[in-house]
């Protein structure tokens, strides 16, 4: 049962564009226990099936720019290539302490930055 509400709420979230993983990874070594690489890698995994419902979604509502895409789908596949590499080398506590400081930063960037007009 714990598994499927992580599931439901890193789906929620990562449906909304936030970024599922944010809820997925904390949830699955704090509340299950799972080392940091298999919580990574089960992030990656599910991230396939609920990307493509949210897309289609998105694509429906008309929310796809075709012009950047591109770039950044070469740019991720290049920059997913090497932080794999970099993740499978890096001891487990490191990484934990490595997404844990950019959670903070991205949350204390959430809380002080301004609403864009």
């Amino acid at each position: 049962m714990k598994l499927f509400l992580i599931g439901l709420f890193s789906g929620i979230v990562g449906g909304m564009g936030i970024g599922g993983g944010t809820i997925l990874i904390p949830a699955l070594t704090i509340f299950i226990g799972t080392e940091q690489h298999i919580a990574q890698s089960v992030n990656l995994f599910s991230f396939i099936p609920t990307a493509i419902i949210a897309l289609i979604y998105h694509f429906k509502s008309k929310n796809i720019k075709y012009k950047i895409i591109l770039l950044i789908i070469i740019g991720g596949m290049i920059g997913s290539f090497a932080g794999a590499i970099i993740a499978v080398i890096t001891k487990a506590f490191i990484l934990k302490k490595i997404f844990a400081v950019f959670l903070f930063c991205m949350g204390i960037y959430e809380f002080f930055s301004k609403p864009r007009k």
